[in-house]
């Protein structure tokens, strides 16, 4: 899912630098295809999940930091990248965010072992942070007022369209060739990229650049690290170990130091004073609870189709399309909804609809036919999704002084990436728990012998993937692997209810805290609420 102000951080940037008419196409295809890159293998990968737990003998937690090292160095550096952009220049930063990517892309591909493949998804996730609001200033820079309208819409059409086939491609690369393949596919791209950026981008500077934030980053970098580490782990080694504690009272430690930091540097990378504003903050918690629950859905939904319902790779990158295009199409539906009826109704019942289709989610069991379960599941979740995106970024973009509507879009940005990686860590644990303990009560009523039974449940963190192991020892293999099945599908029931409290939670947020008709600028700078 791409956070909801992209298109918001292109429409707020200064035309600096507008490039020449026949330059502009050139650089909508760079940017086009520079972004896509980081949207795609940021959705992708979730698809390759259960074929790296195949391949490299990795349990639940191995594959979670595979999603979460690239998610923690982008919500964390992103909008580093964007002052780096403003001050260094923006093409300069672009190539670099593209160049990392690509170098990461082909180590992640080359990659033989899970510790491996983490560590170039950390790189990955840095470059990724100089690439994605890169390509953003540079469409703001380079196309003047009259001309950034048409931009913004081919610019979202595109990478609407490539996140949405994505999936599909690397559904279909795992399936008949590799899941190295999902990585290497980058390389060709960005070396187009590189080319036309060399040629065709002009580049641009801000004149109102500031100082990096580099202890902030840190900090940040930090805090979100050990908050993942703790929780993670703690699957594995338990709330009580040292490791677990010390990791979560740091993490937690370290993000109230960076509140503390960002109070007193000069050029904070999250002016707190935005907070001030109640919409600003109550469109900020919104995102973070509804985009938590997205977050930890896509995570687990490949998991439950391939590994338990028996679907193929490229079948499942497909299963998602419902969702993308409704979100696509309804778009300019969407945004009308703000003009005729404010953002707050809008953004009190889309909620509402997601959470109603995250409920859809919980009725399946084990073979359920997709045309009759998922597929209602996600229209229900789109059309909730749809209604959502375009009231909540005009509310982050009106709640603030126009001089700051940039940095609230890219805060906007991180809160939804931070949400995602969170998720995925503290929810993550619940599907495990969940798990292990439906199928110890399942194993209880089987008559196993005690080596296997006690290999099973050494191997629970291993969640779905127990049910592609062969039990040649076990006289009732079909009655373990059921229960492997029902265990799983009732883990994932519980974490699709809690998605669904959290998407009502969003909806109580807007309730409490939007107001009722979207805050508008004065002249002077300052916002009327």
């Amino acid at each position: 899912m791409r956070p909801s102000c992209d298109e918001a951080a292109v429409r707020t940037g200064a035309s600096e630098s507008p490039c020449k008419p026949e330059s502009r196409n050139w650089v909508l295809a760079a940017t086009i295809l520079g972004s896509s890159m980081a949207f795609i293998d940021s959705t992708v990968v979730n698809v390759a999940l259960p074929a790296l737990q195949s391949s490299l003998h990795a349990t639940v937690v191995d594959v979670q930091w595979v999603v979460e090292s690239y998610g923690l160095f982008l919500s964390a550096l992103i909008l580093v990248g964007g002052a780096l952009g403003d001050s260094i220049g923006r093409r300069a930063m672009f190539l670099a965010g593209v160049a990392v990517f690509a170098a990461a892309s082909l180590g992640c591909g080359l990659s033989s072992s899970i510790t491996m493949l983490v560590l170039w998804r950390c790189i990955q996730g840095i470059g990724a942070a100089f690439l994605v609001p890169g390509s953003l200033s540079i469409i703001s820079a380079s196309f003047d007022e009259q001309s950034r309208g048409r931009a913004i819409g081919i610019w979202s059409g595109f990478t609407a369209i490539t996140t949405a086939l994505g999936p599909v491609l690397g559904g279909f690369l795992i399936e008949h060739a590799s899941w190295h393949w999902v990585f290497l596919i980058n390389l060709p791209l960005a070396l187009l990229v590189i080319a036309i950026s060399w040629r065709h981008v002009p580049e641009s500077h801000s004149s109102r650049a500031q100082k990096v934030d580099w202890t902030g980053a840190a900090i940040a970098t930090i805090g979100l690290a050990a908050l993942v580490y703790g929780f993670l782990e703690s699957g594995k080694l338990g709330f009580h170990d040292l490791r677990v504690v010390g990791s979560l009272i740091g993490g937690f430690a370290s993000l109230v130091v960076f509140l503390y930091v960002e109070r007193r540097v000069t050029s904070p990378m999250v002016p707190l004073r935005l907070f001030e504003s109640p919409s600003f903050s109550g469109a900020n918690l919104l995102t973070l609870f509804l985009y938590s629950a997205l977050g930890i859905f896509f995570f687990l939904f490949p998991l439950n189709l391939i590994q338990i319902q028996g679907y193929s790779a490229t079948a499942t990158g497909a299963a998602a399309l419902p969702l993308i295009l409704l979100m696509f199409f309804l778009s300019g539906w969407s945004g009308g909804l703000v003009g005729r009826y404010g953002a707050k109704l809008p953004l009190i019942m889309g909620p509402l609809i997601a959470a109603a289709g995250f409920l859809l989610f919980a009725v399946p069991s084990v073979g359920a036919n997709y045309w009759t379960s998922y597929f209602p599941a996600f229209v229900v979740l789109g059309f909730g999704m749809a209604v959502s995106v375009a009231p909540l970024t005009t509310v982050v973009m009106t709640s603030v002084e126009q001089d700051h509507a940039g940095t609230a879009s890219g805060i906007n940005n991180a809160v939804a990436r931070v949400a995602g990686v969170l998720a995925i860590a503290v929810f993550g644990v619940v599907m495990v728990k969940v798990f292990a303990h439906s199928l110890e009560r399942s194993l209880g009523t089987l008559r196993l012998d005690p080596q296997i039974a006690g290999k099973i449940r050494s191997d629970a963190d291993q969640l779905g993937a127990l049910g592609t192991t062969s039990f040649p020892n076990a006289n009732n293999a079909a009655a373990v692997k059921s229960a492997i099945s029902q265990a799983f599908i009732l883990g994932f029931r519980a974490i699709v209810v809690l998605c669904a409290v959290l998407a009502v939670a969003s909806a109580g947020m807007a309730l409490a805290m939007v107001p009722r008709k979207a805050a508008q600028t004065s002249q002077s700078g300052q916002v009327s609420r």
